[in-house]
């Protein structure tokens, strides 16, 4: 299977006002014509404001299809540029219904792998002045989602996202929202994510914590009401 790149989108973090206060971000990014170098980490260029909820190694390419793009226009009532989630990749032939966690895709010299789906936060309604954007992109389950880097290299527009291996477990991005999300108390469910070796460690301690009974708080990421970075 193949996927296209749309754009290749990278930015260093920008100060702010929100909410009377002054925040960093990274959401702010812009298309990229160069051929540019995949690290461990993020692209040459690019940079997270918090590194806590963004970045590392397990979230260093953000993904967002550019098939869910008219939704979003529709929605917003305007003409969205490319990283209009702030992801590094708009790609086409990449939905969460039919990627899994785990799946290995060549994208340039670099080979990456799929980790979780991303998780939206408050720096949508930063972007948008849509206080809801964050719980809209959630509930949609057009998330987008992050790769790891398994190998770096020089990455181009030009390059395609080829599959090279599907993950035996079959754990669509669209199964792991629903659990996330909506079915949180399906205990066989979150059972079958857990046991997919490859999924992130903040997915994973957030699955163990909701079978412990110690439900994470989400109140922060999709407001920012305690002052979140973003």
């Amino acid at each position: 299977m193949n996927a296209k790149i749309i754009s290749i989108n990278i930015g260093k973090p920008t100060q702010i006002q929100y909410n009377n206060r002054e925040l960093s971000t990274g959401i702010f990014k812009t298309p990229s014509d160069k051929t540019l170098f995949l690290t461990s980490v993020n692209f040459e260029g690019d940079g997270q404001a918090d590194l806590v909820h963004h970045g590392g190694r397990d979230k260093a390419v953000c993904v967002y299809p550019y098939e869910h793009y008219p939704y979003w226009e529709n929605e917003l009532n305007q003409k969205l540029e490319y990283s209009a989630f702030g992801e590094n990749l708009t790609t086409q032939g990449l939905l969460e219904t039919g990627v899994c966690i785990g799946d290995i895709f060549q994208l340039g010299e670099a080979v990456v792998q799929v980790s979780q789906p991303r998780q939206p936060c408050f720096k949508l309604s930063v972007r948008y002045g849509a206080p809801d954007m964050p719980l809209k992109v959630q509930e949609t389950g057009y998330t987008g989602f992050y790769f790891r880097v398994l190998q770096e290299g020089l990455v181009s527009k030009a390059d395609s996202l080829i599959r090279t291996s599907c993950h035996p477990m079959g754990v669509t991005l669209a199964y792991a929202n629903q659990i996330m999300h909506r079915d949180k108390n399906d205990t066989e469910g979150i059972k079958k994510i857990l046991e997919v070796d490859e999924l992130s460690a903040n997915w994973r301690k957030t699955f163990v914590k909701r079978l412990e009974g110690s439900a994470t708080d989400t109140k922060e990421r999709l407001t920012g009401d305690k002052g979140e970075k973003v």
